[in-house]
């Protein structure tokens, strides 16, 4: 037990029996909450319980012992897909957020957050429309940041973008052609900006140098000195961002 003085203080995770062995769950601590939240990340990192404001670590483990059945089942059968319907978790600029109707019949997708403080993308419409309109969105989202990186990065270089244009490609994050036109996936924008700035600066890159050699490198590592982190961030979780939408 805690003392009083120590109330406030938590661990970063806490491990909780399952009977075949014990489940991690990562604490989170959040002023903003008004309640315990269990709940499963997007990404691969694993059960995450939130801590309200006035929270201590004795009720985290009996709200996690609580609801232990409900996360191994979770846990069990967690798609490999996410459909972007209500409640699903979608990782925007890599961070969580759940979709959440308005209820309203018109209007447009906005980031909010929850009554609990936790970020939301607010949707309106029915909720069979929700799916094609968080995708949509998402895609202007991703030009959005997109474009203007590679604009960043062009000016940088003294070069022109003669055209960028968005998809869905499964085999590679972005294309440079002899043209001048790039072409980038629309899901770049569930990952962390960072990443999706190495990889605007790596196809930019390509304005000057149309292949992989040393100088290539060289350049792209000027452009985005965090090229060689954001390379191995896309080898490990790359994949999982197709399992959105």
């Amino acid at each position: 037990m805690f003392s009083r003085a120590r109330r406030s203080s938590l661990p970063d995770h806490i491990e909780i029996d399952a009977g075949d062995g014990a489940v991690r769950i990562r604490l989170k601590a959040n002023p903003r909450a008004q309640r315990y939240l269990l709940r499963l990340p997007a990404d691969s990192s694993g059960p995450v319980l939130t801590v309200p404001k006035g929270g201590n670590l004795a009720r985290a483990e009996h709200f996690a012992r609580q609801h232990i059945d409900w996360l191994l089942e979770r846990l069990q059968d967690r798609p490999d897909h996410v459909a972007f319907s209500p409640g699903d978790i979608v990782p925007l600029r890599g961070e969580d957020h759940v979709i959440v109707p308005t209820g309203k019949l018109r209007g447009l997708v906005t980031v909010g957050a929850t009554e609990d403080g936790f970020p939301a993308l607010q949707v309106p419409g029915a909720d069979d429309h929700i799916p094609r309109k968080v995708t949509a969105w998402l895609k202007e989202e991703a030009r959005s940041d997109i474009t203007r990186q590679a604009t960043l990065h062009a000016q940088t270089i003294g070069k022109k973008i003669a055209a960028i244009s968005i998809r869905d490609t499964r085999s590679r994050w972005g294309s440079c052609a002899s043209n001048g036109r790039l072409s980038f996936s629309w899901r770049l924008i569930l990952a962390p900006p960072d990443i999706l700035d190495y990889v605007a600066a790596h196809e930019v890159a390509h304005l000057r140098e149309m292949n992989h050699s040393a100088r290539f490198w060289r350049l792209c590592e000027d452009l985005a000195p965090q090229t060689p982190r954001a390379r191995i961030w896309l080898k490990k979780n790359g994949q999982r961002l197709h399992g959105f939408g």
